[in-house]
Order: C-alpha cells, then sequence, then structure tokens
C-alpha cells in the first residue's frame, strides 16, 4: 500500500488521483471516474469532490492501493 501525503486537512478525490499518479491532469479525473471503481474505506465512490482525510484507504482499479496520511 503506497502513502500519499498531503499537508491540508483533507483533499479531494479528483486531486488525489494526480498526486497518487493514476491520472496526468486535473481535467481527465471526470472520465477516469466513470470508467474506473474507486473503493474508498470499503465503500464504492467515484464523486471527483470526495474529501478523503487522512487514514483514508483508497483502491483504485488499475492503479493500485493507497493510504493517506498526514505530512
Amino acid at each position: 500500500m503506497k502513502e500519499i501525503a498531503i499537508n491540508t486537512e483533507y483533499i479531494a478525490l479528483g486531486q488525489f488521483l494526480k498526486l497518487a499518479d493514476c491520472i496526468s491532469t486535473g481535467g481527465q479525473a471526470k472520465f477516469f471516474l466513470q470508467d474506473n471503481e474507486i473503493v474508498i474505506n470499503g465503500e464504492l465512490d467515484n464523486r471527483r469532490g470526495r474529501k478523503l482525510y487522512a487514514g483514508d484507504q483508497v483502491k483504485v482499479e488499475g492503479c493500485g492501493e493507497f493510504i493517506v496520511i498526514s505530512s
């Protein structure tokens, strides 16, 4: 499981995908989320604006498993 460090209280799922190198630009997030399954803390969720906090676990289909940590 790869750690993704944030230096804010939370990060939006769309921004997270960019940080995790699942997409290269923020503009790709909408289409990526339509085509790929995202599981956050065991629940399916594909909302681009979903807030992720330190401790959240994210599984991205075709990209990997991640945990959000506070830097």
